[in-house]
């Protein structure tokens, strides 16, 4: 750009002015300061006006350059919210947040998890998963409640039709054990065991209440098992005696695959003997209740 020479020293040697520079220098002498001077920004301005006036390619350049610093606002972010979401939501959430409390506790363990960690596996954010759960302590003792308690209180097993009880009975226990003796699960209940002295109450309650629930379930299965065969009359089934009975057969049963499973590093070994270890085992319940030891 040309230099202006009406914003130049007074003693330059005068020159014929353009109209353009004319109207630009009256333009710009009501913004001369104390000092007479023209900050810089207002002598670009105005050279960028001779120059687009005058058509030339540098103030097509500058009009272009003035048009793009235009830019538009930013729109608004919107707002992040925490805590509680929508009731209908709310489940889902949780679910979420135990299975990835779940995965990161067994491949973490209790010391080595944290909640920054298990809130990227389950998407959401710290401030979400506090106002569910007071401290990770609260967070380990809802998945093992849930993993554990709340999975045997769930189990539905169809009712098998075999020719015999015996056959039923089998059939019942065999599903029952492939069912509990998941990896998972296993893996939790050997983490919970390891974690008892920093949580005795954990322990203590989820033994005695998984103990409880377990009951619970056999009586169901017995009782439906039952309900249409001759060992419905024998003592052992009668509904003052049925929680008796049916916590003999869990602990001839179920226990002992239960406790060999807390040790087994592969539970698909273990998993092959399920069927023959119920063969076995069902035979001696029955001949035990027909014969009135069950007591």
């Amino acid at each position: 750009m040309r230099p202006l020479l009406l914003l130049g020293d007074a003693s330059a040697t005068p020159r014929k002015e353009t109209a353009p520079f004319r109207f630009a220098g009256n333009q710009a002498k009501s913004f001369l300061n104390r000092n007479e001077t023209v900050s810089f920004s207002l002598n670009i301005t105005v050279a960028c006006i001779s120059d687009a006036q005058r058509g030339s390619k540098h103030g097509r350049v500058a009009m272009k350059t003035s048009r793009l610093l235009k830019r538009k606002p930013a729109p608004k972010r919107a707002k992040v919210r925490f805590g509680r979401p929508p009731k209908e939501l709310a489940g889902e959430v949780d679910t979420r947040i135990l299975d990835a409390a779940r995965k990161v506790f067994l491949e973490r363990g209790f010391e080595g998890a944290s909640i920054d960690e298990i809130a990227d596996v389950a998407r959401a954010g710290k401030p979400t998963i506090y106002a569910r759960f007071r401290d990770k302590r609260a967070l380990f003792t809802a998945v093992v409640t849930r993993d554990i308690l709340s999975r045997i209180a769930e189990f539905r097993a169809t009712v098998p039709t075999g020719a015999t009880i015996e056959a039923r009975l089998i059939s019942a226990a065999s599903t029952l054990l492939h069912w509990g003796l998941d990896s998972e699960r296993i893996a939790l209940m050997r983490l919970a065991i390891a974690e008892s002295r920093r949580f005795p109450d954990l322990a203590s309650t989820v033994g005695r209440t998984a103990r409880d629930l377990s009951t619970e379930l056999g009586v169901r299965l017995l009782g439906e098992l039952t309900k249409s065969d001759e060992l419905r009359s024998l003592p052992a089934f009668a509904p003052k005696q049925l929680a008796t009975t049916a916590r003999f057969f869990l602990d001839l049963i179920a226990v002992p695959m239960l406790f060999r499973a807390l040790f087994e590093v592969d539970l698909k070994t273990l998993d092959a003997e399920i069927d023959a270890h119920v063969a076995r085992s069902v035979p001696f319940f029955l001949a035990a209740c027909r014969r009135g030891s069950m007591r």
